[in-house]
């Protein structure tokens, strides 16, 4: 088998050139008909507002990676109310390669504590309306995960 073309920077932690997708998971915290989204700190999609989350630890079940992710990354503690629905994040190199493969268990949750802090995860932190989505950079598909969160909350996506 060919070693998997990496720069230096990048960590050999088997996230590059996967030899299966990695399995992760996500959480859309809802406060007040408002969404907590943060800037990637990182790559992948570094700058990009998405849902906190990251990838799920041996023995963690879904719900307890994505409330896990919240702790670390912003300092939010919620509870998780079901799952919104997967996202696929597949991003191929020059020579079509597969160079990364997430498939991210996005997950709805109702606030419980914490405003939200930046850190090495986290850029930037916005609680935001749905209709302020649109003049956000996101990562692909966080306005449907966010407005499937809404109505797993009983709360209907609203501007």
């Amino acid at each position: 088998m060919a070693a998997s073309p990496m720069s230096a920077s990048e960590p050999p932690d088997g996230r590059l050139y996967p030899t299966r997708p990695l399995l992760a998971a996500s959480v859309a915290v809802i406060r007040d008909g408002r969404v907590l989204v943060a800037a990637r700190a990182r790559p992948p999609l570094a700058g990009q507002f998405s849902l906190p989350g990251g990838l799920v630890e041996p023995g963690e079940t879904l719900a307890e990676a994505a409330l896990r992710e919240l702790r670390e990354e912003v300092a939010v503690e919620a509870e998780i109310l079901g799952l919104v629905r997967p996202v696929e994040v597949i991003e191929r190199d020059a020579a079509g390669t597969v160079r990364r493969h997430f498939v991210v268990m996005a997950h709805a949750a109702r606030w419980i504590a914490g405003e939200g802090e930046v850190g090495p995860e986290a850029a930037a932190i916005r609680w935001v309306r749905p209709g302020e989505l649109a003049g956000l950079s996101t990562t692909a598909d966080l306005d449907l995960v966010v407005c499937g969160a809404l109505r797993l909350a009983g709360a209907p996506p609203r501007d």
